[in-house]
């Protein structure tokens, strides 16, 4: 049987680049890099390398520093090397929401224990730029529309394919939650979502009650896996 491991890096690997965006907006699936398929098979090897269920965190789609470089979400080449320990020639530049989600990690036990229990991930898995920076499926109506056949085969694929807890799953981003539980209302994949303000905004918006926010965070994920 496939481990978790397995399941995950067959999805990333093989969901498909669209052909055209509008707005400039381009779309690349970094798992089909050698450097990052091979860190993020290390990573799942090392912590999910077996077949528990796992409750999902998704957040929007992943970064050209963070998940772009390490394929695993929301952990920069520092954090993939230093909280996980997977060494890697990276430039280890740290990443914002890396570091509120590992602060989050931690208080939960560290790795080991929270990717027992969790899956990071996003609703579109694929890497979006325009221009050359970062950029989000919903910074525009056009890709919104665009992208969001895209990302309900996403979230049906996960769901299906890595078998992930049902009962309920977490969003990361009040936008992000817009669309999420829109789609969800419609494919029935979980029974609630709870949606967190995204780590991004409050490693740049609310750094001086992170201790707070990364409180509410573990209470969150508690509840959700003791439920």
């Amino acid at each position: 049987m496939l481990s978790f491991a397995d399941r995950l890096l067959h999805f990333l690997s093989t969901f498909p680049a669209p052909p055209t965006l509008p707005d400039e907006v381009q779309a690349y699936n970094p798992y089909q890099d050698s450097t990052v398929a091979s860190l993020m098979t290390q990573f799942g090897q090392k912590y999910y390398a077996d077949q528990r269920p796992r409750v999902a965190l998704l957040g929007i789609n992943p970064g050209r520093f963070g998940a772009g470089r390490t394929g695993v979400a929301f952990t920069d080449p520092a954090t993939l090397a230093g909280a996980c320990g997977i060494p890697n020639e990276l430039p280890q530049h740290p990443e914002l929401s890396s570091q509120f989600v590992y602060r989050v990690v931690a208080a939960l036990g560290g790795p080991a224990a929270f990717y027992q229990d969790f899956y990071l991930g996003s609703l579109y898995p694929l890497v979006l730029l325009r221009h050359g920076k970062n950029y989000n499926y919903y910074d525009s109506s056009a890709l919104t529309t665009a992208l969001e056949p895209a990302i309900r085969v996403s979230l049906q694929r996960q769901v299906d394919e890595l078998g992930l807890v049902r009962t309920a799953a977490v969003c990361l981003g009040r936008r992000n939650g817009l669309l999420f539980e829109k789609l969800n209302k419609e494919l029935g994949l979980f029974n609630e979502i709870h949606v967190l303000d995204h780590p991004r905004y409050l490693m740049q918006y609310k750094c001086r009650e992170l201790p707070l926010h990364v409180a509410r965070y573990a209470e969150v994920l508690g509840s959700v896996v003791s439920s």
